[in-house]
């Protein structure tokens, strides 16, 4: 096996990890926690099937898109996955996932490594039209979670709508129709009681 692909087998090899980060949020059938694997290919799917109400489309790129949520959860490989509401594990999440990004994109062959590595940030930036649609997407699957189970992990850790609004704020920089939807699934959860008042 050439250098090449042996360096590319190892990385595939080393992301099977992500299958045992596990995440806050329960399933909608609230049998168990999801693990971060879950979690991306849950928001790839939600960002074709939302693609449709991007208003910017012709300046978005839908294959850049899904590559930058396939990879930007990577390095909760090494630097675990931090609740959006842990405000002190969230002081230091970006150097933590940053040393992380270079320790698993450094497996791969140095072109390959710089791409992702690219990608990871870009998300991370939240600057770009394909960022600011990948970000809103990905931060509205756990509220969907939340709402549409018996909200366990908000229930778990006393959040409020004001957190819920305060920290996911960004998601309205997205698409309009999905700021309306994020809204509207919020007060769902409130009239459940999801949702501490």
């Amino acid at each position: 096996m050439d250098d090449r692909l042996q360096q590319q087998l190892n990385f595939i090899i080393e992301v099977d990890k992500l299958k045992n980060v596990i995440r806050k949020n329960f399933l909608i059938d609230d049998s168990r926690r999801e693990n971060v694997a879950e979690h991306s290919w849950h928001s790839i799917l939600l960002a074709q099937v939302f693609f449709e109400y991007a208003e910017n489309k012709h300046e978005l790129d839908l294959l850049h898109i899904v590559k930058m949520i396939t990879i930007h959860d990577l390095v909760e490989i090494y630097a675990g996955d931090t609740f959006m509401f842990d405000e002190e594990g969230n002081q230091e999440k970006f150097k933590r996932e940053d040393e992380a990004a270079g320790r698993i994109f450094g497996l791969l062959p140095e072109d390959q490594a710089k791409e992702l590595y690219r990608l990871w940030l870009e998300f991370e930036q939240e600057n770009t039209p394909n960022a600011i649609y990948a970000v809103a997407i990905d931060k509205i699957m756990p509220v969907m979670l939340n709402t549409f189970s018996q909200g366990t992990s908000w229930r778990e850790a006393s959040i409020t709508s004001e957190n819920v609004f305060n920290t996911l704020s960004l998601i309205k920089k997205g698409p309009e129709k999905i700021w309306d939807l994020f809204c509207e699934i919020v007060k769902i959860a409130e009239e459940k009681g999801h949702l501490k008042g």
